[in-house]
């Protein structure tokens, strides 16, 4: 399955817990639905999956965390916040590097519509 196969899918759970949530809940609560849609469609996720930074030869627990590794190939950063910020997007750029993953989602469900609150980050390895 392809990063872009795998995103579709994201966004479409996304969509779904969106729906039924909408806007106003703790980032916590968007994923743990988010997990569970996902893992129904018998996708590979793990949640706040630890990402060491290898300096040199020295790997450094520094308590980075994905929210959500999708297919050992996509990244999930979620948010509540009112505005994605560059810095949002500036994490999933490090993760995406420390990583070596291709594709991250940086999904703000504090949004009338999700659509707005969805972007697409990509890695250029």
């Amino acid at each position: 399955m392809t990063e872009n196969e795998i995103s579709k899918i994201i966004v479409d759970c996304a969509l779904k817990v969106h729906r039924n949530l909408g806007p106003g809940l703790l980032e916590s609560a968007y994923e743990e639905c988010l997990f569970y849609e996902l893992e129904k469609r018998n996708l590979k996720v793990e949640k706040q999956k630890p990402l060491p930074l290898i300096y040199e030869e020295v790997k450094l627990n520094v308590g980075y965390r994905l929210d959500l590794l999708v297919q050992d190939k996509v990244i999930v950063e979620l948010k509540a916040v009112e505005n994605l910020t560059d810095v949002h997007l500036a994490q999933v750029l490090t993760y995406l590097k420390l990583s070596e993953c291709k594709l991250g989602l940086l999904i703000n469900f504090n949004v009338a519509l999700i659509k707005y609150g969805i972007k697409r980050v990509v890695n250029n390895l």
